[in-house]
This record gives structure tokens, C-alpha cells and sequence, in this order.
């Protein structure tokens, strides 16, 4: 895949709601979002991955809102939603999911390590400082903004923010539009489940972690494709598994599917080793071996695989 040329759009999508969209979605080149209270408090959405395109998200911020951060809400804990927490000020609160905390913790700067190509300048790990289990509610003025955890499924520690009165659903990774979902660090059945969590929002308009935005009957088709993709995930897998078959033979022997031309297409056999992983009744908080799963990603991709941003 060629380095994306589109440049990143500040996108309003109700009323002091904003989302960043930065194209083309693919590795390490997330979106994020921004949300101005009633009493002009400051709340975003994740940050994003290179110290450049951190810069660029808080000048772009700035243009639509003066003030400071007070809070930054993680959606999980990857590096292109976590590496740019460090360059809020120390007084901007960092929100997440419990499991979320401990998993940033944990993956420190990997992410930028097996993603290699871009030059990330000057990042540090920064956790969530205030985590949550189930559900938080924040209130900015008169304006609200609910934090759900669905569960594992992108991840262990997945946060959506939505906004009720505006409707407006901010996913985080549970969503890539456009993309193959990447699940090797959370749950397959979970993320089954975390769609039709997503669904029950009914929303107006969805902000994926990666690709472009959704509204109306747009919503509703990629929730459709990612029960497809993770149907046949699954089945792929309960066959494979019970055949004693490794995940990237089950890919090969699969061939080509209506999900091939997705973006990250290799994602496919790093869920396939997570599939095995739950189908063996390992819990979930057992991490897999991440190098391993990259490898056979690797295989698949036919080479290192690149990251434009």
C-alpha cells in the first residue's frame, strides 16, 4: 500500500463535536475526536501515534477550542490511540478502561518498535490515571458524555464515549471502516457481542477508530460486514481447531474471500490465532505470544509490513 496523501480533516459532526479523520486509516493512522463542553471544557478522544501527528492533532484542536485538555479518554490501550498522552499538560486528567491502564503499562513503546517505519520523534508512555469498570459518566456544563466498556473484545480494556443527546458514538478500534478488525488482544465471541452493543446505540452518526465516518445506513452496513468477517473468522477457526490444523495453514488452505481486499488483510491469521487461543478455554487475560502471532502476520503480509505514518 502506497503512504496515504490525504491530509487530516477536523470534521464537526454536532455542535462543538468534532471528529479528526486522518486518512488512509491503515496502520498506526487512527482517528481521533474532540468534545467542547457547555462550559467550554475540553475532552478528546485518544490521541494518535508519531510526535508530528500528535502536534498536528493538538494545533488543529486549538483552532476550534483555546483551552486545555481537561480530560483525554483512551479507547484501548494501542500505541496510535495512547503515544501522544504525554504531550497534554500535566493537569489534563487520562481516562480508561481498568484493563486499559494495565495493558498501556505493559505494551510500553512496542507497538513502535514492530511498527518500524515512521519516524515517531519523541514519545513516552503515559496510563490512564483515572480507570473505570463498567461505565463512567462525564459532565462538561450541560453536556454529556458516557463511557461504556463492551467487554473484551478489540481489546480486554475497550472504551466507547457516546453522547447521548447528540448521538454520536465514538468506538475507538471496535470499528475500522474499511479495514480487517484486529482482535489477536481481545475476544473473538467478545467482539461478536460488542457489535451488537454498538448497534443497540441506534446512533446518528460513528466515529471508527480507523476510516472514514459513518452515518444513517452506512452504520448499519459495516456493523453488518464485521459479523460477516468475524462469523467467518470464527468458523474458519472452529474447523481449523478441531482438524489440529495451524492457524496460517487454515489461512492458506482458505484462499480468498469477500474480506481479502479489506485493508490488513494479514490481520486474519493473528485472530485466527486468538480464536484458538479462547477454543482451547484459556482465559482471556492470558496474553498471547504477540512476536509469534506478528511472524505468521508477516507470512501472510509476504514481507515486513508497512507503516505509513
Amino acid at each position: 500500500m502506497k503512504p496515504s496523501t490525504g491530509q487530516p480533516e477536523l470534521a464537526e459532526v454536532a455542535p462543538g463535536v468534532h471528529a479528526y479523520v486522518q486518512p488512509d486509516g491503515s496502520w498506526m493512522i487512527n482517528n481521533t475526536g474532540v468534545v467542547v463542553g457547555s462550559d467550554g471544557t475540553l475532552l478528546l478522544v485518544d490521541t494518535t501515534s508519531t510526535e508530528a501527528r500528535n502536534r498536528a492533532l493538538l494545533a488543529s484542536v486549538a483552532s476550534v477550542c483555546p483551552a486545555d485538555p481537561s480530560y483525554v479518554v483512551n479507547t484501548h490501550h494501542h500505541g496510535d490511540h495512547t503515544f501522544g498522552n504525554w504531550l497534554v499538560p500535566p493537569t489534563t486528567t487520562i481516562i480508561g478502561h481498568d484493563a486499559c491502564r494495565e495493558e498501556v503499562i505493559t505494551a510500553g513503546l512496542l507497538a513502535s518498535q514492530v511498527l518500524a517505519g515512521p519516524d515517531y520523534g519523541h514519545i513516552e508512555v503515559r496510563p490512564p490515571s483515572l480507570t473505570y469498570a463498567t461505565t463512567l459518566t462525564l459532565h462538561l456544563g450541560t453536556r454529556v458524555v458516557e463511557l461504556h466498556h463492551p467487554g473484551p473484545a478489540h481489546t480486554r480494556g475497550d472504551t466507547v464515549v457516546w453522547l447521548p443527546a447528540e448521538r454520536v458514538l465514538f468506538t475507538g478500534d471496535l470499528v475500522f471502516a474499511g479495514g480487517q478488525p484486529f482482535l489477536a488482544e481481545g475476544s473473538i465471541h467478545g467482539y461478536l457481542s460488542a457489535l451488537e452493543f454498538l448497534r443497540a446505540f441506534d446512533a446518528d452518526v460513528v466515529v471508527p477508530g480507523h476510516g472514514p465516518l459513518l452515518r444513517g445506513p452506512e452504520i448499519t452496513r459495516v456493523l453488518d460486514d464485521l459479523v460477516a468477517y468475524t462469523t467467518y473468522l470464527a468458523e474458519l477457526a472452529s474447523s481449523g481447531h478441531a482438524d489440529a490444523k495451524t492457524p496460517m495453514e487454515v489461512v492458506r488452505e482458505a484462499g480468498e474471500s469477500r474480506f481479502s481486499s479489506w485493508q490488513e488483510s494479514e490481520r486474519l491469521v493473528g485472530n485466527l490465532h486468538r480464536a484458538y487461543h479462547e477454543l482451547d478455554g484459556k482465559p482471556l487475560a492470558e496474553r498471547l505470544e504477540l512476536p509469534r502471532v506478528w511472524m505468521d502476520m508477516m507470512e501472510l503480509h509476504g514481507g515486513p509490513i508497512a507503516c505509513h505514518a
